[in-house]
């Protein structure tokens, strides 16, 4: 299992397989950047190896250098800040996360790797932190079982080296502290990635809240679990997430995850979709369409690691997480276009298209949250193509009331996750009127993101602060990995959440 700690030797002296240090370009071509910690003999010696490689210095250009004199470190990672000075101390945090990532995914084989970045403050050596400890992420595809062997292993990670961080900030609390949580929410976010890329014959409404129960059981943190099955939310009136489910022989669950410290500050409500596969119901995609809807649940773990990472880091805010399961298939039993239902808060819908089924389930699971009058409510989910169109494939949208929507963003810029507020005109809600239901599920293309959040709005309770957040671009890739980002699914979300609610800590 990946583990960090700091330190404030010298980089030089320090007994690992590989040392991680910073490269910059300046008008003499690529140099050291400062931090290093190196004898002069060694920075001559990698200069001339840098000019000879004609290095660049960009950001994610790794190159890996043998017996460097004075080193101690088997080999010496140099990996790309782009342009500055090499006496340039500060760097903007986005960088040295994708500096981290990309040269300890080259090394993350090594049993042990130092990295001795520039950070002049403890926030940036928990940027430095954060992005090696995403760089040596990596999800191990499903293979036969071999002789012996009941089956894949509960936790489908490869084991990951032992990360020290050499701290030009120093050791105190704020820098062990900031270390610390980044090591918390790189394993939440690698939980978040490991859920979103699991296979659905093996992921489903049912096996995904056994794994949450599991890891909420395995963690020192204190969280509760509880789970509504089919029959339960039946009885509940959650008619959303019913009609979702219902074509599936894997039955809709909406799993309850509770962090509720004493002394709370505030008390937060996070909501977040999880489809566990879509095929469109119905309104069946194309096939190229589906080859990715494994992703489809990014929003619910999002959601479950930000809870289980507040929960370990101690925070004092109160935090409940609603995961809403389901699976959309074109069963004999499924939903139909042009169908009733009824949600929660006993507001009527009509059905116009079975593929916009995401608003439907987040509908219930914000009604429920509402019934306990929380501070701020915050939903999370892979919602729209529209959002993709507009942002697309690295930024999310957020909407909602102003304050909600600044405090989210707010968040995903302080952990570097791509994040842009956006609009709700009251005007577009008359695209949601419905001759047969209370309101329609779904307007018309344009708009269609703005729409959907709309819609969702119709469900928050009354003076509930609250905020949309659509991941769809941003949770999943097909390209292959490149700085702090794997291919496949992402974690997004998980550290915007949790500095959302570090932010609600700290007033």
């Amino acid at each position: 299992m990946t583990s960090l700690t700091v330190t404030t030797k010298t980089a030089a002296d320090l007994p690992v397989d590989a040392l991680v240090v910073g490269t910059v370009s300046g008008e003499d071509g690529a140099g050291l950047a400062a931090g290093h910690g190196l004898p002069r003999k060694a920075v001559t010696h990698l200069q001339a190896v840098l000019a000879d490689l004609e290095a660049t210095a960009k950001p994610r250009e790794v190159h890996r250098v043998v017996a460097v004199p004075g080193v101690t470190a088997t080999s010496v990672i140099l990996t790309g800040l782009g342009p500055a000075s090499t006496r340039t101390t500060s760097f903007d945090h986005v960088v040295l996360r994708d500096a981290a990532a990309a040269a300890l995914r080259s090394v993350r084989a090594k049993r042990t790797v130092a990295v001795a970045l520039p950070g002049a403050d403890a926030d940036a050596v928990r940027a430095v932190a954060d992005g090696a400890w995403s760089g040596v992420y990596r999800y191990e595809p499903v293979t036969g079982a071999p002789a012996g062997r009941k089956g894949r292993d509960t936790d489908p990670r490869v084991e990951g080296p032992k990360i020290t961080v050499v701290s030009a900030a120093g050791g105190g609390r704020s820098v062990r502290e900031a270390v610390r949580r980044a090591a918390t929410v790189g394993a939440a976010r690698d939980w978040a990635r490991d859920l979103v890329n699991t296979p659905p014959n093996i992921l489903f409404p049912q096996s995904f809240a056994d794994d949450v129960k599991q890891h909420a059981s395995a963690s020192s943190a204190k969280v509760s679990v509880s789970v509504l099955d089919e029959k339960a939310l039946a009885k509940g009136g959650f008619g959303g997430i019913v009609g979702v489910g219902q074509g599936s022989v894997h039955p809709p669950r909406i799993v309850t995850m509770t962090y509720a410290p004493s002394g709370a500050k505030a008390s937060v409500a996070l909501v977040g979709k999880g489809i566990t596969f879509d095929s469109g119901g119905i309104n069946l995609k194309p096939s190229a369409g589906m080859v990715t809807m494994k992703s489809d649940m990014a929003g619910a773990a999002a959601v479950a690691g930000a809870v289980l990472a507040a929960a370990e880091i101690g925070l004092p805010v109160a935090v409940t997480g609603y995961l809403c399961l389901a699976e959309n298939m074109p069963g004999g039993a499924a939903q139909r276009p042009s169908d009733v239902v009824v949600m929660r808060d006993g507001t009527s819908v009509e059905i116009l298209d079975t593929d916009a089924e995401g608003r439907m389930v987040l509908g219930d699971g914000i009604c429920l949250a509402s019934e306990k009058s929380p501070d701020l409510v915050v939903d999370i989910a892979t919602l729209t193509g529209a959002q993709v169109v507009a942002l697309g494939p690295d930024v999310c949208g957020v909407m909602g009331d102003e304050d909600a929507r600044s405090a989210v963003v707010a968040a995903a810029d302080s952990v570097g996750e791509g994040a842009w507020p956006m609009p709700l005109p009251q005007a577009l809600r008359a695209k949601l009127d419905s001759p047969n239901a209370d309101i329609a599920h779904k307007g018309d293309r344009d708009g269609g993101m703005l729409t959907a959040a709309i819609f969702l709005r119709e469900f928050v309770g009354e003076g509930i602060s609250w905020a949309h957040v659509d991941i769809a671009g941003p949770s999943f890739t097909t390209k292959e990995a490149a700085g702090r980002t794997p291919k496949g699914g992402t974690g997004f979300g998980v550290a915007t959440l949790v500095a959302l609610l570090e932010d609600r800590a700290a007033r």
